[in-house]
């Protein structure tokens, strides 16, 4: 009798786990970035391997489909083509960048909500939490006020101002530089100096101006007044951050509990074969490979031909094999020892161990593979926080940058052939590798808790920080001081009147004796 029951449990413990994690998540991922798309969907992809319910919205095809959830595509949002020409060849200076950046952002934060497939979505169906990737998008955070659901955000890098305030996580201007100040800890009195004029003049500027203005506006044109909480309060409402970050990279701060560290989400656990003719190529180089690659946004055709020709030129001349992520055509020169391809599975690449040298400009995401694979680089900063991204790398001597636009061939040479044959570099960068995977929790296990830990206690309130409810004054507790200020001053002037009191009552009393006298 107790054998014939054992199916039977095995199939009700069996539902009971699918349904416990049949919870139905919204993953909106609108900027058109593949670089970020990497890192969002490594979120949806460790979600939907436990069985959760996923839809995936982005606007631009997902890199690797996942049959375990729903992709849907929405069409009329892009990079314009010669967006990164002037960025990347020209050195735009970053605050230039910024502003060309946001109005794309904003133009697209609309046209995502007023696509054809959202709002049939936001009409029919219902969700019980939303993530949604952060890039200058605060107001598509209303998705969580019109599915009256939790959110929970993902960030690409470490936390910036307007991340930190949707947790209320301290900004601790002393003696944490922002990301863009390009200081290290500790910080003497010039990078102080430095980073509050960035923190508290140069960022809210720019970004209350330039990016959360026009995005509050295009909020109360998405979700009405009559419908929906306000702006500012919308924004208060955010119950989890995950950001691409470790502690291990610096710099050391405090985060409140709403703020989870998952750097290196997109690193695989596990490198996947790689093609088999990428595999031949890597097994059966002699000397070992040279990785090249700027990223999934930089086609070669886009950079300018002279600065192609030095690097190759270069890299031709060494007796590595050079595996070069390129693109299609205009290749800058042909050798026999670089192979051009135009994508390259590039976790999978940098986990090989015949890698010696990583190319790369610099973006998060490529800084983290490598750091996480010991691999050391040379980097050529293109736009962005990649500039900054590559000082910090050659501070602490994970490999050496070189400036794209002053970039002449014996500066690129030097650079290569120092970190090629320079031992500290893969010292460095591998002492690094073990301090970074030394965790209590991978980044996949930490996304699963902290997402289902939500949904498990309905949006998990009581991980929010009271800053988050408190205006600038109140964080820096400047009423306290006022207060305090004016009651002291307030005494001061009692004690000054009845000093003066006394003084006068002393002073007549003579009087009075004297004339007596």
């Amino acid at each position: 009798m107790f054998l014939k029951t054992i199916p039977v449990l095995a199939v009700f413990l069996l539902l009971q786990v699918s349904c416990g994690n049949s919870d139905r998540i919204l993953a909106f991922f609108p900027a058109p970035v593949k670089s970020h798309l990497i890192i969002h969907t490594a979120i949806t992809q460790a979600l939907a391997e436990l069985g959760h319910n996923i839809t995936v919205v982005t606007t631009i095809p997902l890199t690797t489909k996942n049959p375990k959830y729903r992709h849907i595509q929405l069409d009329g949002c892009s990079i314009p083509k010669n967006f990164f020409n002037e960025k990347v060849n020209e050195g735009q200076p970053f605050y230039k960048q910024f502003v060309s950046i946001t109005q794309v952002i904003n133009n697209c934060s609309n046209v995502t909500l007023q696509h054809p497939k959202m709002r049939q979505l936001m009409a029919e169906e219902q969700f019980d939490l939303v993530i949604m990737g952060y890039f200058f998008n605060e107001l598509q955070v209303g998705l969580a006020a019109h599915f009256k659901c939790p959110i929970v955000i993902s960030f690409m890098v470490q936390p910036i101002r307007l991340i930190n305030e949707f947790v209320g996580n301290p900004m601790e201007v002393s003696y944490v530089p922002n990301l863009l100040s390009g200081a290290d800890q500790p910080m003497s009195f010039l990078d102080r100096l430095k980073n509050f004029m960035i923190v508290e003049v140069l960022e809210p500027v720019m970004l209350y101006w330039f990016a959360n203005g026009p995005q509050k506006s295009l909020y109360e044109y998405n979700f009405p007044s009559d419908k929906y909480p306000s702006f500012d309060e919308v924004k208060k409402n955010v119950s989890l951050v995950l950001v691409n970050h470790h502690f291990s990279q610096g710099p050391i701060r405090p985060n409140v509990p709403g703020l989870i560290e998952i750097g290196g989400i997109q690193v695989k656990d596990k490198p996947d074969p790689l093609p088999e003719d990428i595999k031949s190529i890597m097994d059966n180089a002699k000397n070992g490979i040279i990785y090249f690659s700027f990223g999934s946004n930089i086609q070669g055709d886009i950079l300018n031909k002279e600065k192609a020709k030095i690097m190759f030129d270069v890299l031709s001349k060494l007796p590595y094999t050079i595996l070069w992520k390129w693109g299609k055509t205009d290749y800058p020169g042909q050798g026999p020892n670089v192979i051009y391809k135009t994508w390259l599975p590039q976790d999978d690449v940098l986990a090989h161990p015949n890698v010696k040298l990583f190319v790369t400009h610099g973006g998060q995401g490529s800084i983290v593979e490598s750091l996480y694979h010991g691999v050391p680089m040379v980097g050529v900063p293109l736009f962005g926080e990649q500039h900054v991204n590559m000082v910090n790398v050659q501070k602490k001597e994970y490999g050496r940058h070189v400036e794209f636009v002053t970039m002449t061939e014996e500066t690129f040479g030097n650079a290569v052939n120092d970190v090629l044959t320079n031992t500290k570099y893969r010292k460095s960068v591998q002492k690094f590798a073990k301090l970074y995977k030394d965790r209590p929790m991978t980044a996949k296990e930490s996304v699963v808790f902290w997402v289902e830990y939500v949904l498990r206690h309905q949006g998990a309130a009581h991980l929010q920080s009271p800053a988050v409810h408190m205006n600038s004054f109140q964080l820096m507790s400047l009423d306290v001081i006022g207060f305090l200020a004016l009651v002291g001053y307030l005494v001061f002037k009692l004690l000054k009147l009845f000093v003066c009191f006394i003084y006068s009552m002393c002073r007549r009393r003579n009087n009075m004796k004297n004339k007596k006298e």
